[in-house]
């Protein structure tokens, strides 16, 4: 038997390689907020969708439904949704979170400084800060908007297999060369979303997620946000 493996398993320089497109997937990926304008084609959209397909979920249950809204209809949406955000009225189907404490605010306005300090924006300017959070609601230019909607009946584990398949169909967009945002934001009009979409009464919007071609050329995507160190996260019991 070769050096380095073992029976049923894979020649440990082979793994190395795996983790290592793994890391440079998740160090490339970041929150696009400026998307060109041509569509991706729909054999790329399947490979992503695909591809997210095999995320784990509890008991296997495959919660997500997701409705991919592209053209004239992400249009007609778009209006629809950014015109209901305007008026400040929404509700989610998942209680946000109710207070930033402690570690949380303090990487929640680390990450919000680094994009308006990248944009230009005056600290403590709440208009601008108010005009630049509407651009969730263009779905900042993608060409494409995904809905990630649940069963209502799951509950919170529904969502959090959401949350797992969201982050695999990013991953995966990435490794195909396209841009993505997950959006907590479009969720606030949940009940938009079900009677545009008419979907059941019974079903949950957990977020979107807009992805198309990324606009590098565009100063607000320049910037990275940080991750927390290790011994801020995990603890060892041994």
């Amino acid at each position: 038997m070769a050096e380095g493996t073992s029976a049923g398993s894979k020649p440990k320089h082979s793994i190395d390689q795996r983790i290592d497109v793994l890391e440079e997937l998740l160090n490339e990926r970041y929150s696009c907020r400026a998307f060109k304008p041509e569509p991706v084609p729909r054999a790329i959209i399947e490979h992503v969708l695909t591809t997210a397909q095999r995320t784990a979920s509890w008991c296997n249950s495959q919660p997500w439904q997701v409705l991919i809204v592209s053209g004239d209809a992400k249009e007609a949406f778009r209006k629809e949704i950014y015109a209901a955000a305007a008026t400040g009225e929404g509700a989610h189907d998942f209680p946000p979170p109710r207070e930033y404490l402690g570690v949380y605010l303090d990487r929640r306005r680390e990450s919000g400084f680094q994009l308006y300090n990248t944009l230009g924006i005056m600290r403590g300017d709440q208009p601008a800060y108010a005009k630049q959070a509407m651009e969730n609601y263009n779905f900042f230019g993608a060409p494409h908007v995904a809905i990630i909607h649940t069963d209502e009946p799951l509950g919170v584990y529904g969502a959090v297999d959401c949350g797992a398949y969201v982050g695999n169909f990013m991953l995966a967009a990435q490794a195909l060369g396209l841009g993505t945002i997950p959006q907590a934001a479009l969720a606030r009009q949940a009940g938009l979303i079900r009677k545009r979409f008419k979907l059941p009464d019974d079903r949950r919007v957990v977020c979107g997620i807009s992805f198309g071609y990324a606009d590098n050329d565009q100063l607000v995507n320049s910037y990275r946000t940080s991750r927390a160190r290790l011994s801020e996260t995990v603890t060892f019991v041994d």
